[in-house]
């Protein structure tokens, strides 16, 4: 039998397998190199520096103002400070005289001494807050001055009615004096320049005296204040 010759495939029998998409080259852009900073030379250097040390500094001139002369002020007397103003001179003794009490009648100041002596306290003016403190104090101590032999009287500028009206609001168990005219206030050195808000007016400074039988001054209370005081006086009587 004759052998079976191998057919030699053609070559249009033959596939041709798909080509392979070449990878596409990526571009790198270079980068541009940096320029060399240029130094300096030192002896140019130098020369710059020195050339800007050369360079006179600007002067700023300052406007000087023009002195002015003084104007002559007129001269007036510096106010004297609280506790600057000399000291109040008191009189060793109150001279006795006519008074007008509470209920209008006038008697004479030594009617109203106790066994012992008479507290005599000065203040302002009728039902105002401190001196409404200070009577109810005397008040509610009068009993007790009373039976060590100390009677109490108040004296201030207000008229015998206004003393009346405080009287029966407060129930006072005391006398009081309608000095209107000041005159006792002065003879006893209570009526004193006073300021308020910069304003000077002569009033009462608020000042309590311990008298004896004679109207002699045994004691003395300056800058009086209201809370208390009838106590402080209760301690000093004897």
């Amino acid at each position: 039998m004759a052998k079976k010759s191998k057919k030699s495939p053609s070559k249009k029998s033959k596939k041709s397998a798909p080509r392979k998409a070449a990878p596409k080259k990526k571009i790198v852009k270079k980068k541009k190199a940096a320029k060399p900073v240029k130094k300096l030379a030192p002896k140019k250097a130098a020369k710059k520096t020195s050339k800007k040390a050369s360079k006179p500094a600007k002067v700023v001139k300052r406007k000087v103002a023009p002195v002015r002369k003084p104007v002559s002020a007129p001269t007036v007397a510096p106010a004297v400070p609280e506790t600057e103003k000399p000291a109040v001179v008191y009189p060793s003794r109150i001279e006795d005289r006519p008074v007008q009490l509470t209920n209008g009648q006038t008697v004479q100041l030594s009617s109203l001494i106790g066994s012992n002596g008479l507290v005599l306290y000065f203040y302002p003016k009728d039902d105002t807050p401190g001196c409404t403190v200070e009577a109810c104090n005397f008040r509610d101590s009068e009993s007790q001055l009373k039976s060590k032999g100390w009677n109490v009287v108040g004296v201030s500028p207000d008229s015998a009615a206004a003393h009346q009206k405080f009287t029966s609001k407060h129930s006072l168990n005391f006398p009081l004096i309608a000095d209107e005219d000041h005159s006792l206030c002065e003879a006893a050195k209570v009526w004193q320049e006073k300021s308020m808000y910069g304003k000077h007016y002569m009033g009462v400074a608020r000042t309590t005296f311990l008298l004896d039988s004679n109207l002699n001054i045994k004691k003395v209370y300056q800058r009086v204040r209201p809370d208390g005081h009838a106590d402080e006086v209760l301690k000093d009587v004897a």
